[in-house]
């Protein structure tokens, strides 16, 4: 037990990641439900060695979180906007207020700081396109600090890679 917990506070000191680690990270980020069995497998070790390994990608900030990707359309979000939401201030407390503002709101589902013309790229669900309209004009255009928003309307979605590509980057970890 000892040495397993030396092992966990090893890897969480660590910055660079062991190709053990990597190809955990890359089984858990193509699939979030695959057993700690079937993981082992993947990454080459036994069950007991690759959760305790789980737990310390986890413990030190590699892993944020699990969850579902759900079928928006058939949940009744028939489309997918981006803002483009323009600010009048930029200093720290406005942007604090409405990144505030931000999480209050359900159908926002990203929002991103921008440098460039744009200040933050906002992913916006809804029904339909009426319904966007109306959270448009009483709610995102009457936030203080918002000077102007120019909508996108996704047609489809042609590629959605959540994570990152760890393949790609195993010297830069």
């Amino acid at each position: 037990l000892k040495r397993a917990s030396q092992k966990v506070a090893i890897i969480m000191k660590r910055t660079r990641l062991d190709p053990i680690d990597r190809k955990i990270l890359i089984a858990l980020q193509e699939d979030g439900r695959i057993t700690n069995v079937d993981l082992a497998k993947k990454a080459g070790i036994s069950a007991p060695p690759c959760l305790r390994r789980v737990r310390a990608l986890e413990e030190a900030g590699f892993i944020d979180s699990y969850h579902a990707t759900l079928n928006a359309q058939k949940l009744g979000f028939g489309i997918t906007v981006f803002a483009h939401v323009s600010l009048q201030s930029h200093n720290d407390v406005d942007i604090k207020k409405m990144e505030a503002q931000l999480a209050l709101w359900p159908q926002v589902r990203e929002a991103h700081l921008l440098t460039g013309e744009t200040d933050m790229l906002l992913k916006i669900v809804a029904p339909d396109w009426e319904a966007y309209q109306q959270f448009l004009t009483t709610e995102l255009q009457g936030t203080p600090n918002v000077e102007s928003v120019r909508s996108s309307i996704a047609i489809r979605a042609s590629k959605i890679a959540p994570g990152v590509p760890l393949e790609e980057t195993e010297d830069k970890a």
